[in-house]
């Protein structure tokens, strides 16, 4: 759920104080002929809604005393309707101990499943490292589910001999399968990738295993790169957004490939691998991988993020700093959740 502010905290807890007072000062004005004196239970119903099962306890007690107090002030014990408030008040306060129970139980497992899912993505989506070779990299990612820590989008940056070598994929479908789906990605990935003395080994490696693993309608769209240390960056494109290429003077394009390949477990038997597509890559440059859930993000109006428009953003003194400047600006250019995860890696070749 939603962390509450201190102050919307420091509200709700006061509230069933609150309520009682008001409800109290309302009898004593108006008299007993309004039938007032049963509001008293909403106290300690407001308090088993926000509150432990302790509080609300203590809560419903102070309850019980000022329904007596004011039953007898105004002349309704003994009676029927002072015992009816009584028995009114006794009740709400017992099932508001039982709701704050369950809540406070519901809480320690949504704690129990935050933590797993922490582990889960730290051994699934690693934290890309800050330099790799004579690049500097920072990786965003921002899960649709509320709640999430992982989801369907996967990437990870690997130092071979070879050069640095990136993935930047989407698995089609949400929830534990495309979870499952994503690591076994990671997985024949981080393999090729240290095995393999070139990026076209990575990437027919990786297309075998994902034809083998993935059945169904089940796919991955994704985009493999190799930046080497002659100044050049090797991209291979398996259905998915073109990378972004945006050099030290400014000028920006997208290593949009000459034809597009199925996605990963869509190949069938004797299918070609996709082109490569090389550019140079040198101090200054920066290389933007990202998957649809940025490009796709609509407005209120139905406008998708224009990406392009926005790489001025990415100016910023470091890679982490471009990166949340450009999360910043999706988010509010969305204006509330994310319909999909959003991945996004940058690559910048230091100086």
């Amino acid at each position: 759920m939603p962390k509450q502010s201190a102050a919307e905290s420091r509200v709700l807890s006061l509230l069933p104080y609150v309520v009682m007072a008001v409800t109290a000062l309302a009898d004593i004005t108006a008299g007993p002929t309004v039938g007032l004196l049963p509001l008293v239970a909403l106290g300690p119903a407001f308090a088993g809604l926000t509150g432990g099962p302790r509080r609300t306890g203590v809560i419903g007690g102070i309850a019980l005393a000022l329904c007596l107090a004011l039953g007898w002030y105004d002349g309704l014990f003994p009676g029927r309707r002072g015992t009816t408030a009584l028995v009114s008040v006794a009740g709400v306060t017992a099932a508001g101990v039982v709701a704050a129970v369950m809540r406070r139980r519901r809480e320690e497992e949504l704690a129990g499943v935050r933590s797993i899912a922490e582990v889960a993505q730290r051994v699934l989506l690693r934290p890309v490292p800050r330099t790799a070779g004579e690049l500097g990299a920072a990786v965003s990612y921002t899960a649709a589910v509320a709640e999430a820590r992982i989801g369907g989008d996967l990437y990870e940056v690997v130092t071979s001999p070879g050069g640095v070598r990136v993935i930047v994929g989407d698995v089609q479908g949400k929830g534990l399968d495309a979870v499952e789906t994503a690591a076994d990605v990671l997985g024949a990935f981080r393999e090729a990738a240290h095995d393999e003395p070139d990026l076209a080994g990575v990437s027919t490696r990786l297309e075998r295993a994902m034809n083998r693993t993935l059945g169904g309608e089940r796919f991955v769209t994704a985009v493999i790169a190799e930046i080497r240390q002659d100044r050049t960056v090797t991209v291979v494109n398996y259905g998915h957004p073109a990378p972004l290429l945006l050099a030290a003077d400014g000028t920006a394009r997208f290593l949009e490939p000459a034809t597009r390949a199925l996605p990963l477990g869509l190949g069938l038997g004797g299918t070609e691998s996709p082109d490569a597509l090389d550019a140079e890559f040198r101090p200054g440059d920066q290389l933007l991988l990202y998957t649809d859930g940025v490009t796709e993000a609509r407005d209120r109006d139905g406008t998708f993020y224009p990406l392009a428009s926005r790489l001025s953003l990415l100016k910023a003194d470091s890679p982490e700093l471009a990166l949340e400047a450009l999360h910043g600006d999706l988010m509010e250019h969305v204006g509330g959740p994310l319909g999909d995860d959003a991945a996004i890696l940058l690559l910048r070749y230091r100086s």
